[in-house]
């Protein structure tokens, strides 16, 4: 049985210089402890917020160098999310860190941490340019969906909110919470992920919880700028919020924003809301995905 409602932490999450590993645990600690005061079930950290840790070493190295330095600290920060989500028993989505596969190529990987030490992964499936160019990141192959105590939850990182089909996929195996970890540099790639979140949530009757790094690390070319917003986001019906925004944070500033979903009237709406169209979808004419072309 999952919970009826929700309280969850998006962070606004300010990237800065770290002088140690200490420094940074301490930094994540404090979010950590500072959602469950404000008693959240989960807490959402955003997509490469793990790069403040290049500045323990050479800035000036290579970023092939950087990345493979990176994914060398995912068991120290397992370790730390591990501890920290049974401490203090919520659910962390630890934002995404670069991960060595089995098959020896690196990956953008996201971490979901529940209270009782178990995690699983959902690796990033759609790269950026950068990532593939400059990074030289692959993308996963596969999707999947959390069945937690708080219902089912999916993560699209970043890019891959604005593939529609994930989504829509997550949401006919009943994820009613979609989690979106993002790391953008300005305005427009901010909003290209705001926009696509917003409508994942309206076109599949679902709640999205957005984080996103803020802050500036101009040694580190990888993140040297920052644009970000958090924002916990509804459908567009009479049981949520006019605008379809439950909260959301001031832009660029170090925030947590807090917001309690409640799952029941979701749940209402896509039975009897004005418009259902995670359940209309079902019947969606098979011309859409292969449209007839017709000449005039």
């Amino acid at each position: 049985m999952s919970a009826r409602k929700v309280r969850v932490a998006a962070l606004q999450y300010w990237v800065r210089h770290v002088d140690n590993w200490e420094a940074f645990e301490d930094q994540v600690t404090s979010l950590v402890e500072a959602a469950k005061d404000y008693r959240c079930q989960m807490v959402v950290f955003p997509e490469f917020f793990t790069v403040q840790l290049l500045t323990l070493g050479d800035v000036k190295r290579p970023m092939a160098q950087q990345v493979l330095d990176l994914a060398r600290q995912r068991p120290r920060y397992q370790d730390m999310f591990i501890r920290l989500a049974a401490k203090h028993g919520l659910y962390i989505v630890g934002g995404s860190i670069p991960s060595r596969g089995e098959d020896g190529r690196l990956y953008n990987d996201c971490f979901l941490f529940n209270p009782e030490g178990a995690f699983a992964c959902q690796g990033k499936l759609h790269m950026t340019r950068f990532e593939k160019e400059d990074w030289l990141l692959a993308g996963r192959d596969t999707f999947r969906v959390f069945d937690t105590a708080l219902g089912r939850i999916a993560v699209t990182i970043c890019y891959d909110v604005e593939f529609p089909e994930v989504t829509r996929g997550a949401a006919r195996a009943g994820a009613r919470i979609l989690v979106v970890p993002s790391c953008t540099d300005d305005r427009q790639g901010f909003l290209r992920v705001r926009y696509c979140a917003h409508a994942r949530a309206i076109e599949n009757q679902m709640y999205v919880v957005h984080s996103g790094t803020v802050g500036t690390l101009p040694a580190v070319p990888a993140v040297s700028l920052n644009y970000g917003q958090a924002a916990i986001l509804t459908p567009c019906d009479f049981p949520f919020s006019r605008d379809g925004i439950k909260a959301e944070g001031t832009p660029n500033q170090e925030q947590i924003v807090i917001g309690d979903l409640d799952l029941e009237a979701l749940e209402e709406s896509m039975d009897n809301g004005p418009v259902l169209p995670l359940k209309d979808s079902i019947r969606t004419p098979p011309s859409v995905n292969g449209p007839e072309v017709v000449a005039l």
